[in-house]
């Protein structure tokens, strides 16, 4: 009886052991220490310069210049940024003769978008490509709805200096595939919208 007692009990820590080790592995085999994988652990690209992009909630005051000059867009300029939704999007608001004009910048399919809604009625979508550093953010154009007519926005490039400067650069499609820059140099304000925290 004892000796059955003992063969039962180690039948049971085998049973155990074996349960044990069996649990365990679909976590050995699933572990997938593929590249891809890291990356995936890692915020993106598009994610590391939409936080970068977030941190310039807040008013921003400073001069236009344009090339070919341009009377009419250069001069003062306020900007506008605020974070919204949740975290989810980043409002860009300028407003030249008094109007407003926004752009919208998000995060979809991991890609970084932006969508300016210009007073010429169309609505240019622009992608961000790969920054190399962080510091400098560029789209550039997709599609638009509506006319391509007077004008579209075809490129736009954020370039951080520090907390209180940055520069947009904002390239413009004419008729006659002739192209507008218009350079805002721009300090933070002191009435500037400080991030939402945790976004």
């Amino acid at each position: 009886m004892a000796s059955f007692s003992r063969s039962l009990h180690a039948k049971s820590a085998a049973l155990v052991l074996g349960t044990a080790v069996a649990s365990l592995c679909p976590l050995v085999f699933a572990r997938d220490d593929s590249p891809g994988q890291q990356v995936n652990a890692a915020k993106s690209d598009a994610q590391t310069s939409f936080a970068t992009l977030k941190s310039l909630a807040g008013t921003w005051t400073g001069p236009v210049t344009t090339d070919p000059a341009n009377s009419e867009i250069e001069g003062p300029i306020k900007v506008t940024m605020r974070v919204a939704s949740g975290g989810n999007v980043l409002m860009h608001e300028i407003a030249p003769g008094g109007m407003p004009e926004p752009t919208v910048i998000y995060l979809e399919d991991n890609r970084l978008k932006l969508v300016h809604y210009c007073e010429a009625g169309n609505r240019p979508r622009l992608v961000a490509r790969k920054s190399p550093d962080q510091k400098t953010v560029r789209f550039g154009f997709v599609d638009i709805s509506g006319s391509a007519k007077p004008a579209y926005v075809h490129d736009v490039v954020f370039t951080i200096v520090d907390a209180g400067h940055h520069i947009e650069d904002w390239w413009f499609m004419l008729p006659g595939d002739k192209r507008l820059h218009a350079h805002f140099d721009l300090k933070r304000a002191n009435e500037s919208i400080s991030p939402p925290a945790g976004k």
